[in-house]
């Protein structure tokens, strides 16, 4: 049997999407630094699982990240995909 170059080139890209779009597990890794308050710890690191694909599982790590104030306290945290 002879294969044509178009039908490679559709079993090439279906094998592409068919291996970017795996979901796996992946953990997130979060730094957290305290100020503003003695007595606050120096900082803590938190990890969670996400099971997605890795652009989607990416995204969701990033969006923890950011910087807050509660009561006097200032907490940053950074997260990334571990």
């Amino acid at each position: 049997m002879k294969f044509r170059p178009s039908l490679l080139v559709v079993m090439a890209f279906a094998g592409f999407i068919a291996m970017s779009s795996c979901v796996k597990k992946y953990t997130c890794h979060c730094n957290i630094y305290y100020t503003g308050t003695p007595g606050l710890p120096d900082s803590t690191a938190q990890e969670y699982n996400i099971t997605d694909n890795k652009n989607n599982a990416t995204s969701k790590c990033k969006a923890e990240s950011g910087t807050f104030d509660n009561n006097g306290i200032h907490t940053v945290e950074t997260c990334y995909l571990y």
